[in-house]
C-alpha cells in the first residue's frame, strides 16, 4: 500500500446483519417490531415519570435517565440499518461512521454508569431507608447522572478522535450492522495493539467497576430480603431482584466480551450476534422489567391514559 491508497478511504460499506433471504425478511420484521417497541416504551416511561408528580423520586429519575439514554442509543443505531436493508444501500461515509462509534460509546458507557448509580440507589433504598433521604438527595442525584452523562461522552470523544486518526486501507467492508470501535480498528493499516490498551483500561474503568458495584448492592439486598419475615415479601424482591440481575448481566456480559478481548480475536459473526444483545434487546426489555412489574408506574400509566380518553371526548 502505498501512502495514498491508505489515506484514500473516504466512505465504507456495511455488510450488515441480514441477507436476503425469506428467513432473514421475517427478522427484518421482527426487529422493526422490536424497534417499535423500545421505542414506544421507553417513551411512555419517560412520559409517565415526568407528568406524574408521585413518581418524581430518585429512582424514577435514573429510570427515565435510561430510558432517554435508550431511545437515543436504538435511534443511533437502527432506523439506518432499517433503511439500508430494503434500499440495498450500504455505504456509510467516514463522518458519519465516527459519528455512530460516537454515539455507541457515549451512550453505552453513560448507561454502564447510570446502572451502577440505580442499583446503589436500591440499595440505600432497601438495606438503609432511614438514611434514604440523607444519601440519595436530589442534588447529589443530579450530579451523579452529570457525572455519567460527562464520563460517557468525555470517553467517547477521546476514542472517536483517536480511532479516525489511524489510515484505513483499501479494504472498506465494515462486517457489522453500524460502525463499532473494534470492528472498524480491524481495517486500520497500523497496528492497534498500543492503542488497544487503552481501550482495555477504559473499558476495565466504565464496565468493571459499576459492575462490581451492582453486584455488592444486590448482594447485600438480597442478604437484606433474606432475613425478611414476611415469606411473601421475600417472593416479591426476588423475583424483582432476579429480572434486574438478568438484564443487568445480559447487558455488561455482552459489552465485556465484545470489548474486553483483543481485536485479533474477533470474528464477524459473533460481534453481530453480542453486539445485537446490547444495541436491539436490551434497550426494549429494560421498560418491561423496570416498569410493566413496578406498581407506580401502571397507575400512573392508567391515570394519564384515562384522562386523554375523556378529553379526546370533549
Amino acid at each position: 500500500m502505498t501512502y495514498l491508497e491508505n489515506h484514500t478511504v473516504t466512505e465504507f460499506i456495511i455488510m450488515g446483519l441480514l441477507k436476503y433471504t425469506p428467513i432473514h425478511l421475517c427478522l427484518f420484521a421482527l426487529i422493526t417490531i422490536i424497534f417499535l417497541v423500545t421505542l414506544t416504551g421507553n417513551s411512555l416511561l419517560i412520559l409517565v415519570i415526568l407528568v406524574d408528580p408521585h413518581l418524581h423520586t430518585p429512582m424514577y429519575f435514573f429510570l427515565w435517565q435510561l430510558s432517554l439514554i435508550d431511545v437515543l442509543f436504538t435511534l443511533a443505531i437502527v432506523p439506518k440499518m432499517m433503511m439500508d436493508y430494503p434500499l440495498h444501500k450500504r455505504v456509510i461515509f467516514l463522518p458519519g461512521c465516527g459519528i455512530q462509534i460516537f454515539l455507541g460509546l457515549a451512550l453505552g458507557g453513560t448507561e454502564c454508569i447510570l446502572l451502577g448509580l440505580m442499583s446503589y440507589d436500591r440499595y440505600v433504598a432497601i438495606c438503609k431507608p432511614l438514611h434514604y433521604p440523607l444519601l440519595m438527595n436530589w442534588s447529589l442525584c443530579r450530579q451523579m447522572t452529570f457525572s455519567s452523562w460527562i464520563s460517557g461522552t468525555f470517553n467517547a470523544l477521546i476514542h472517536t478522535i483517536y480511532t479516525m486518526r489511524f489510515p484505513f486501507c483499501g479494504f472498506r467492508e465494515i462486517h457489522h450492522f453500524y460502525c463499532e470501535l473494534p470492528v472498524v480498528l480491524q481495517l486500520s493499516c497500523e497496528d492497534t495493539l498500543a492503542y488497544e490498551s487503552g481501550v482495555l483500561i477504559s473499558t476495565t474503568i466504565l464496565l468493571l467497576i459499576p459492575f462490581s458495584v451492582i453486584l455488592a448492592s444486590y448482594t447485600l439486598i438480597l442478604v437484606t430480603i433474606i432475613q425478611m419475615s414476611s415469606t411473601e415479601g421475600q417472593k416479591k424482591a426476588f423475583s424483582t431482584c432476579s429480572s434486574h440481575l438478568t438484564v443487568v448481566s445480559l447487558y455488561y456480559g455482552a459489552i465485556i466480551f465484545m470489548y474486553m478481548r483483543p481485536i485479533s480475536s474477533h470474528t464477524f459473526s459473533q460481534d453481530k450476534v453480542v453486539s445485537v444483545l446490547y444495541t436491539i434487546l436490551t434497550p426494549m426489555l429494560n421498560p418491561m422489567i423496570y416498569s410493566l412489574r413496578n406498581k407506580d408506574v401502571m397507575e400512573a400509566l392508567k391515570k394519564i391514559l384515562w384522562k386523554c380518553a375523556l378529553y379526546s371526548k370533549m
